[in-house]
C-alpha cells in the first residue's frame, strides 16, 4: 500500500511539474521573450504612388508591438494622365512621355510613430498572425517644378537647339499646355531638383497585418490598409487655370482656353489605399 500511494504521488508530482514547465513555455511565448527586436523595410504601392520605408519595431510582448518608421514615396494627382508625344527631331532621341496640366511632383518624407497588436492566436511554426497596425506622425512634402521639353519657334537655324525645358510659366501659359503644337515631352528627372519648395503636413494610417511565422526569425508580412496625408495648403500638382490665365488664353490659345474658369483641382489632403510587402530580421 505504501508503495502505491508512493507511487501515486510521485506521479502527481510529475503531472503538476510538467504542467508548471507548459504553462511556463507557453507564457514565454505568448510574452514574445524569444525576441525583443526586428528592423524591417517596406515596399508599398498605393492608389496614387508610391513608397519604401524602414522600421525599428520594439517587441514588448507577442501581442504588443510599438515602432518607428521613416518613409519615402511620391504623391500623384487623380487626374495624372500620362502621354506620348509624336514630335520627333534628327539626333535627338525619342520624346519622353509626359503628364499635360501636371505643375510639380510631389515627393514626401513622413516619419511615424506605430503599434501593433495582434488579434489572432499565436501562429503556429510556418502559420499566419493576424494584427492590426496603426501610425500617425508628420511629413514633409517636397514640390519639385515639372519641366516639358518645348519646341522652339525658329527651327530653321541649324545652331539652336530644337527643344528647351521649361517649367509652368502662368504669363505664356500656352506653351505648356499645348501637346501637338509645342511640347515635345518632359524633360529629366534632376531638372528642377535645385527648386524644390517644403510643403509640411501630417499623415496617419491603420490596416490589416498579416505575418507569416511569427516566431520565425525572418520577417515575411503584407499588409492592407488606408492611409491619409494632410498638408497645411493645397498641393499645386495639377496648374489651376483662374481668371488671369484664362484671359491671357483666350487672346494668344482661344483653341487651348476652357469655357469658363476651371475650379481648383488640387486638394490639401490624400487619401490612399495601400499594399505594402515587408521583409525583416528579429534578434
Amino acid at each position: 500500500m505504501k508503495k502505491i500511494f508512493s507511487l501515486l504521488v510521485t506521479l502527481v508530482l510529475a503531472q503538476t511539474f510538467l504542467s508548471a514547465q507548459s504553462r511556463q513555455f507557453t507564457n514565454e511565448e505568448s510574452k514574445g521573450i524569444i525576441y525583443n527586436q526586428e528592423f524591417t523595410i517596406d515596399a508599398r504601392i498605393h492608389t496614387y504612388g508610391f513608397a519604401v520605408a524602414a522600421n525599428w519595431t520594439k517587441i514588448k510582448t507577442y501581442h504588443k508591438s510599438t515602432y518607428f518608421q521613416l518613409e519615402i514615396g511620391e504623391l500623384k494627382h487623380q487626374k495624372d494622365f500620362r502621354q506620348n508625344s509624336d514630335n520627333t527631331f534628327p539626333n535627338q532621341g525619342s520624346p519622353q512621355s509626359f503628364i499635360l496640366g501636371k505643375r510639380n511632383n510631389l515627393y514626401v518624407i513622413r516619419a511615424g510613430y506605430g503599434r501593433k497588436k495582434y488579434i489572432s492566436e499565436k501562429a503556429k511554426r510556418k502559420g499566419v498572425a493576424i494584427g492590426l497596425n496603426y501610425e500617425a506622425g508628420v511629413t514633409l512634402g517636397l514640390l519639385k517644378p515639372y519641366y516639358l521639353d518645348i519646341k522652339q519657334t525658329d527651327l530653321s537655324q541649324p545652331d539652336l537647339i530644337p527643344t528647351r525645358a521649361e517649367k509652368f510659366n502662368a504669363e505664356s501659359p500656352c506653351n505648356f499646355l499645348d501637346p501637338i503644337g509645342r511640347v515635345y515631352g518632359a524633360s529629366g528627372f534632376f531638372k528642377g531638383l535645385s527648386e524644390v519648395r517644403p510643403l509640411p503636413g501630417v499623415h496617419a494610417k491603420a490596416g490589416l497585418h498579416f505575418d507569416w511565422g511569427a516566431f520565425d526569425e525572418f520577417v515575411k508580412a503584407v499588409e492592407v490598409g488606408v492611409a491619409v496625408d494632410v498638408f497645411y495648403k493645397r498641393a499645386p500638382i495639377l496648374i489651376h487655370i483662374d481668371q488671369d490665365i484664362l484671359d491671357i488664353m483666350d487672346m494668344s490659345c482661344p483653341h487651348l482656353a476652357p469655357a469658363q474658369v476651371e475650379a481648383n483641382p488640387n486638394r490639401p489632403f490624400f487619401i490612399n489605399l495601400y499594399v505594402t510587402l515587408q521583409l525583416g530580421k528579429r534578434w
